[in-house]
Formats: structure tokens, sequence, C-alpha cells
């Protein structure tokens, strides 16, 4: 015990002769706050860098510089930034007792790091199955000559749109904006052996806020900040793209499509474009209230459009429950099956399951908003060999702060494509899922997004930026 006691204190008399805490964790890259909060901070990291500065010599000399603390052993054994500290006794101390054993801390940020991207790359800014354009007029009830399931829809339309407004005054809206809160977390991973679920999940769920902007005619940007990172995507009505910190701007592949998110009650007209031409195909309870249930399912033609080299898009079918009591949308299910055929290897099968739950309806102006809801998102791979199937469950969280419509000024200028989005980099919708399989055999990254995806690769084997949902056993 007077051992220890002993090392303890001298650690801490080092820590506090060498380093400054308030230094590390204003400085520190895993601590760094949004865009928005690091703005908001500007001003007084500048007075304290006006004080540090008045600092005598020898403090700085011996706490190495100004540079940020790295939490955690170096992998390349060397100190931060291109020249080395002088008089970092202590660093050099840590990294040699830190070598012995990994760094759980850095693992840990590690494994947070891909799973927020993860997140992202299937939650951040998925899209519809199909192409609607908000100015082609919805389809009249029509009884004759029409099987019962599409004129059973059509009805329920119908009355989806006088419960959310009124057609009249939906088409009286040019163009919408949206403000909201999200949480994600990956909350669940199974195999064949075992289930592994993240233990305290509302600490470990990534915070953050989306933007949504949408004109007429299928023009709309999303702008979504979790952690540390952002993704953009948009439509100018002519293409969609996107922008991810690890893929850069690329277009979708495939038709122009709308943003799912606006689906979730927050663009009652496009919601119900959406379900034109869907069948009714039965009765179900959700939360404890009878919905009628309608059916979409994306044409042939739109999933081969979809699909690109050894991924090939199956099918993408879309759930509308509609309450039987108020008429709105409250829940939503859309499943699409992508086949992945490696080279020289079995196929590999990704299904893709989002389930959105849409609650507290309030007026805007006279259009139905739902203000919160949540989304469940399941990945399960599977047909490569018997027993050898994963399935990864993740969670959101959303509400809404702030609605408008007809805001003056916006303008098409707003939806235009980013400046380095090229016409070669066109990403198909398989390149989101868990890298251990789309970098099996050269498959996906070859023949999708040859250059970025394989430079992105590089990186992360080099900087030791493995995923942490692994997908083979």
């Amino acid at each position: 015990m007077e051992k220890k006691q002993g090392f303890f204190s001298a650690l801490k008399d080092e820590v506090v002769r060498g380093l400054s805490p308030s230094r590390s964790r204003a400085t520190s890259p895993a601590r760094s706050g949004s865009p928005m909060s690091g703005l908001l901070r500007r001003k007084k990291h500048s007075n304290h860098a006006q004080l540090t500065a008045l600092q005598p010599e020898p403090l700085i000399g011996r706490s190495g510089s100004l540079r940020p603390v790295m939490e955690g052993p170096d992998p390349d054994g060397g100190e931060i930034g291109e020249s080395k500290r002088v008089g970092s006794g202590l660093g050099q101390w840590m990294r040699g007792q830190l070598s012995r054993a990994p760094s759980v801390s850095s693992m840990a940020q590690n494994n947070r790091r891909s799973d927020l991207r993860l997140l992202l790359g299937v939650m951040g800014a998925p899209l519809a199955p199909l192409h609607v354009s908000t100015s082609d007029p919805l389809p009249q009830l029509s009884i004759k000559d029409t099987p019962i399931e599409t004129s059973s829809a059509q009805y329920i339309l119908q009355q989806y749109t006088a419960a959310s407004g009124g057609q009249k005054l939906q088409n009286s809206i040019k163009n919408a904006y949206a403000m909201g809160k999200v949480r994600m977390v990956a909350s669940e991973f199974e195999t064949a052996t075992k289930v592994m679920k993240t233990r305290n999940a509302t600490r470990s769920a990534e915070s953050g806020g989306f933007v949504l902007w949408q004109m007429n005619p299928d023009m709309w940007y999303v702008e979504l900040a979790v952690g540390s990172s952002k993704v953009h995507a948009g439509c100018n009505g002519k293409l969609v793209w996107r922008h991810t910190p690890w893929q850069g701007a690329h277009t979708a592949k495939g038709p122009v499509r709308p943003l799912r998110r606006a689906l979730q009650g927050l663009d009652p007209r496009s919601t119900a474009s959406m379900f034109a031409d869907a069948r009714c195909i039965g009765e179900r309870k959700v939360n404890g209230e009878d919905c009628f249930i309608l059916k979409l399912c994306a044409d042939p033609l739109t999933l081969k459009a979809r699909s690109e080299g050894p991924a090939e898009i199956i099918r993408h079918v879309l759930f509308g429950y509609f309450s039987q009591k108020t008429g709105l949308l409250v829940h939503m299910e859309d499943s699409h099956l992508t086949r992945i055929q490696s080279n020289g290897g079995d196929a590999v099968y990704w299904e893709t399951t989002i389930n959105s739950f849409l609650d507290d309806y309030r007026p805007v102006e006279g259009i139905m908003i739902a203000h919160s809801g949540r989304s469940v998102v399941t990945l399960f791979r599977f047909g490569e060999m018997a027993m050898s199937h994963t399935k990864t469950k993740m969670e959101e969280a959303w509400t809404i702060e702030e609605v408008a419509f007809n805001v003056p000024g916006l303008s098409m200028d707003c939806f235009i494509p980013p400046a380095d989005l090229r016409s070669e980099t066109i990403m198909s919708e398989a390149c989101e899922l868990p890298h251990d399989e789309r970098g099996k055999g050269g498959g996906i990254a070859a023949a999708v997004h040859r250059a970025k995806v394989a430079a992105l690769e590089k990186e992360h084997s080099a900087n030791g930026n493995s995923m942490s949902w692994k997908m083979e056993i």
C-alpha cells in the first residue's frame, strides 16, 4: 500500500508540474465540441491564448508546447506533429507503460468513431424507394374496374390528406424549413453464437441536430451534425448528392428520390405522393391504435438503376401505417435487400430495415407535423454459410424544434451541389455497409468508388481505425 501511495503521489506531483489539466481539456481533439460551440468559444479561447503567452518561459518548456496533448499512446512511437518535444519525460514514461498493454481509452475512442460512422452512414440521410414529384396530381378515387386493394388505398390517402391540412393548403406551400435534435446509438450486435448489447445506452448515445430545407419542385437539402461529424445531402431536382467526412462528395445511383426523413411526419404532400400507387394489405394495431397498412414496392427498373457492379438491389418495400382514428401516418417501415457477389466467393446478402414511429402531431400554419419520433434500424447479413449471420441494431430518437413554410428569400441557389462534386463520383448504396464486407475480395471498392474508397481503406488501415462492429466471425 505504501508503494502504491508513493507512486500515485509522485505521478500527481509530476502531472501538476508538467501539464495543465485545463489546457488539456480545452485543446483535446476527443473533447472538441460541435462547430457551432467552437464559434461560441472562439473569443474565450483567444483570451486564453493571450494569457498563456504571458506565462514564464520555463513553464512552456517544461510542458513541451501548446500543442494538443494526445490522450493515449502514439501508434508511431513519436510525438504529435512533425518535431519532437524536448523535456517530455513524463510522456515517454507513460508511453512505456502503455506499450505493455493496449490502451483502453484509445480503443474506446476508435470504437466510438466507428460506431458514429456506421450510424451516420445508415441513418444520416436515407432515401425513399421511388421517385415522386410534388407537382404530380394525386390519383382520384376510383371504384369501377379498380382492385379493392388499390381503391382502398386511394381512400385512405384522401383521408390522410384531409387530416394533414387539406390538399388546397398543401399545394400553396412552395418551400419548407425544419430544425430538430437527434440522438443515435448502436444498441446491439448479434452473431450466431452470442448477443452483445451496449452497456448504458443512454450514456453511449451520440447527440446532435439537423436542418432540413425543401423547395418545389423536388429540391431539398439536409445538414446533420452528430458528435464530431457532419453529413450533408441534397437534391437540385436533377441529381441527389451526399457529402460525408470519410467519402467526400458523391452522387447517388438511380433516379431522384425524396429524403426519407422528410416523410417522417414533416412533408405530408410528398408522403401522399409516395403512396399514390400503394395497395392496402390489411390492418394492424400499432401502440394500441388500429391502423390501415399500405404497401409500396420499388419497380424493377428503379432497382436496376440503383444497383452498381457486384452490388445488386433485389427489392425495396415500404409500408405505411395510417391511424383509423386520426387518419395520420403513425408508423413507417421500409426494407431493402442487397446482394453482394465478391470475387471468387459466395454471394452475401444484406437486409436493411428501418422502423419509424411518429408521435406528437401538432398543427403548424394549418399543416399537421409530427414533432417527435424514433427509428430502429436493423442490418442483417446472411447467406455466406450456415451459422454465419450477423445482425446490428441501431436506434435514433428525434424532436422537431422549429417548422416554417414559404420562407422568404429561399431560392434555387440554396440547393446547388458542392463544387468538388464530380460526375464520376457515383456511389452505390452498398458503400455504406460495414467495411468488412465491402472490402472483401476488392468487390465494391474496385467497382463502385475505386479511388476514394481505396484511399480511405489505406488511411484507416494505417491508423488502426477498424470497424467496431465486426461482420465476420
